[in-house]
């Protein structure tokens, strides 16, 4: 048995590289399969996925466009088809900004296939990112529109967007380190994107688990108390009897024995506007001593990075 304190990583690194590295390496979380990533790996893991429909791991990278049009009736038949999850403003008369993952712009094409911004939004994202969006325009020999003119915002031109938009358009991951308790509350901010670690696929016999089950520290008692003693004997007479089941039972089997206490890893990605409602909420005097355990301490490093959207929660 492995006792562990809840922790968090914002995803900085992960942000700033490539769509197939990022989506790859937020994916594999759920299988617990990060030994597996390689210069080689992610074409054939994004490739199944996407095959298998396993739609939600195509939401963990956003692509920013400057998408602009030479006719009001462009932008009519645009917003007439009405988009869904996507973030879109009009700063100017003939321009859209446009924010979206891979899996609401597959969706958006597949949906619309007729609207003639949409196949122009396509046809650039199937060019520049063809292990994403080949597949869907493959048979309709896509080609760009006359009339629409697309371009791409490096993360760096995000940041610089007036605040009213930089909340709406910069997405940012946090992965967290947590019990199961606290990412069941989590998972009920319906704007978010979440890949969890699967307690279904992973054997936590394993080796590579260290052959035992990871618990998260509990902040409600002191480590010297009779209540954190009466805790710590639970917890590894579960952890017993979760390892006896896995010699004759799958994983998805076993795991009905394990506790809201279990260790869990769990990527959230949202824009700066919804992290902003998750804190109001979050930390809260009111809210679960567990969640302020992270969110609070996520707040203040939040505020470092972005002053003008979260220094007003943070003091």
């Amino acid at each position: 048995m492995k006792v562990i304190p809840a922790s968090f990583e914002i995803q900085d690194d992960l942000d700033r590289q490539s769509l197939a590295v990022r989506i790859e390496a937020c994916g594999r979380i759920c299988y617990k399969s990060e030994d597996k990533i390689d210069e080689e790996s992610a074409g054939p893991f994004i490739e199944k996925i996407l095959k298998h429909g396993h739609n939600s791991v195509a939401e963990m990278g956003v692509v920013t466009l400057k998408v602009e049009f030479d006719s009001e009736k462009l932008a009519w038949q645009f917003y007439g088809c009405q988009p869904r999850f996507i973030q879109i403003d009009r700063p100017n008369r003939n321009e859209l900004l446009i924010t979206g993952s891979v899996r609401a712009y597959r969706e958006l094409y597949r949906e619309n296939s007729s609207i003639k911004l949409i196949k122009g939004i396509t046809a650039f994202l199937a060019g520049r990112y063809p292990l994403f969006f080949s597949d869907i325009v493959a048979r309709r020999g896509l080609l760009p529109q006359t009339g629409v003119d697309v371009e791409k915002l490096s993360l760096d031109e995000v940041e610089k967007l007036p605040v009213d938009l930089l909340v709406k358009h910069r997405y940012v991951g946090v992965k967290f380190y947590t019990n199961r308790a606290v990412t069941h509350e989590i998972v009920r901010h319906r704007p978010c994107s979440f890949l969890q670690e699967s307690q279904r696929y992973c054997r936590y016999s394993e080796d590579k688990f260290g052959s035992e089950v990871t618990f998260i520290k509990p902040m409600f008692f002191a480590e010297d108390s009779a209540e954190y003693k009466l805790w710590a004997k639970a917890m590894e007479d579960t952890e017993k009897i979760y390892l006896k089941l896995l010699e004759s039972s799958t994983p998805q089997a076993a795991r009905t024995v394990l506790p809201n206490s279990c260790k869990t890893e769990i990527i959230v990605y949202a824009n700066l506007l919804e992290w902003r409602h998750i804190f109001r909420l979050r930390i809260s005097p009111a809210a679960e001593p567990s969640m302020r355990e992270v969110m609070i301490p996520l707040l203040k490093e939040m505020a470092v990075r972005f002053p003008a959207v979260f220094e007003d929660l943070e003091a």
